[in-house]
């Protein structure tokens, strides 16, 4: 009986010891949602962990919006030229300001929402500096939050895979949350996804 257990202690100790490979494979770190360096205007700083934009220029986050209902949320730190919203990667991340063309769709920092060189609505109120705006999409319309309640100002025809897109200019300073939200997202609305392929 001794023997038996000083074979399964050394069995044990091999099992464990430098060189064995169990098998066991580390997970990697799960991907996050953060601003783009890789697709950013030439004069944009992009700071803290990827979620503060300030310099002047534009840029989108890293993954698209793929899940039926997301939400995500700005804070102005600083105010200026700036503007929020969504955008495809075909935007001109050099050319501020957004919503000047087809691929973008942006709230500006006077209040209005402009897509394709057009004021599709206009907020009831300026959001001004120390503002949170939060950003609601579900693939039918656009919704925007100002400090948790809504604005009802829905934009609808958003089309193609679009991302959160930012810009700022002139000293504006925006910091953008993609989880870990001031206010909570609306009923059914949760943090981006990253989209995972399967091998």
């Amino acid at each position: 009986m001794a023997a038996c257990f000083c074979c399964f202690g050394r069995w044990s100790s091999l099992l464990n010891g430098p060189g064995f490979n169990s098998g066991h494979v580390p997970l990697k770190e799960l991907p996050t949602v953060q601003l783009d360096t890789e697709h950013m205007g030439q004069d944009a700083v992009i700071v803290k962990n990827g979620r503060r934009i300030c310099g002047t220029g534009a840029t989108l986050a890293n993954a698209p919006i793929v899940q039926d209902k997301a939400y995500f949320e700005v804070k102005i730190q600083s105010t200026g030229i700036w503007g929020l919203g969504l955008g495809t990667r075909k935007v001109n991340v050099n050319e501020i300001p957004l919503g000047s063309n087809s691929e973008s769709w942006v709230l500006r920092h006077n209040g209005s929402i402009a897509h394709n060189n057009e004021q599709k609505a206009k907020l009831p109120e300026h959001p001004s500096e120390g503002d949170i705006i939060g950003v609601a999409f579900n693939h039918i319309e656009m919704n925007f939050y100002m400090n948790g309640k809504p604005l009802n100002t829905p934009i609808t025809g958003v089309k193609g895979t679009v991302y959160p897109i930012v810009y700022v200019d002139e000293g504006a300073i925006l910091d953008v949350f993609f989880d870990n939200f001031y206010h909570s997202p609306p009923d059914g609305y949760t943090e981006i996804l990253v989209e995972q392929s399967l091998l």
